[in-house]
């Protein structure tokens, strides 16, 4: 194995079957998507974008979504909506995989396959209304609970990127926001955050509205036993997920009564850098990323040589 430029090269065989684990964990069978055509078409995001940077690393992507997750069932509303009209309870890993094709299709997608699969989820969302074990009414396209959503998603992928990749600073922070706008627009979350400091104020005012609940734990259940990873990289499934709780703000965590026990030891920390910061040097042949960039003429390895 050899490092040069932010790329790291393993033998074939070695590359085929990391690539193979990656497609795994990310893409379920029903919904295999070949990012690398029409030829040309550019995504909603530029390939230049912070986005394109974050969203190739599959570690912390897994990371990020259960951290987003976490959030989202904070809110009564967003967390029914979830538990009530999905697919979490019997069949989590797909719902998970379903859940990060989209986020990939939105940033590598071309732009066309990408405005039709947000058309496709908003009519789907339409169709999902219900009312809280609190008794509040909810509808899954009430723009106040998009926003939300929306939020939590690009904070669980930037924090975890942050914390287990490397640093991103204040403009890369404000880019990743502007960047997941176009996206946002499309599927209604008409108000989501365009900056840090917005993020911060949205999180300020949802305080009230965050509550714990037994859903937050019959989730992190089903998450240690669903078999996300292969069984050489088994032992380090529990602590993605407490990495995910990890980048959580303090006052969740203690609102949602996630405690010492889930947080990560120093060996389990190292574990999750290690594997986070190793992917974000692979060149994955198979990945959204990769395969983006050869739709877009680019090298194979454009976004892994690139300067930061």
């Amino acid at each position: 194995m050899y490092q040069n430029s932010g790329v790291i090269a393993l033998p074939r065989p070695l590359t085929a079957r990391l690539d193979k684990t990656a497609k795994s964990l990310l893409e379920p069978p029903d919904m295999a998507f070949d990012f690398s055509v029409p030829a040309g078409e550019a995504a909603l995001v530029s390939a230049n974008s912070v986005s394109w940077m974050i969203f190739k690393n599959p570690v912390s992507l897994f990371v990020g979504g259960v951290s987003a997750v976490l959030l989202e069932m904070a809110e009564p509303k967003v967390r029914d909506g979830v538990w009530d009209h999905s697919s979490f309870r019997t069949e989590a890993l797909k719902r998970l995989q379903r859940t990060g094709v989209a986020a990939m299709m939105t940033v590598y997608g071309p732009k066309s396959q990408a405005e039709a699969m947000i058309a496709g989820v908003v009519t789907r969302h339409g169709r999902v209304t219900g009312q809280t074990s609190e008794g509040e009414d909810y509808e899954a396209n009430d723009p106040v609970l998009l926003d939300w959503v929306q939020a939590t998603a690009s904070y669980g992928f930037m924090e975890a990127y942050h914390a287990f990749v490397r640093p991103l600073d204040a403009r890369q922070r404000d880019a990743l926001f502007a960047e997941a706008q176009p996206a946002a627009r499309l599927y209604g979350a008409v108000g989501a955050p365009g900056s840090q400091a917005e993020l911060d104020a949205l999180f300020e005012s949802m305080k009230p509205r965050l509550v714990a609940s037994k859903i937050v734990f019959e989730f992190l259940e089903i998450m240690a036993k669903v078999p996300a990873l292969p069984g050489i990289a088994k032992p380090l499934q529990k602590p993605l997920i407490k990495a995910a709780i990890d980048i959580l703000p303090d006052w969740v965590r203690e609102r949602l009564g996630l405690g010492p026990k889930w947080s990560l030891s120093s060996l389990e920390r190292l574990l999750v850098k290690t594997a986070a910061r190793t992917n974000d040097q692979l060149v994955l042949p198979s990945s959204p990323a990769v395969q983006a960039c050869r739709r877009l003429g680019l090298a194979d390895d454009f976004l892994y040589r690139r300067k930061r």
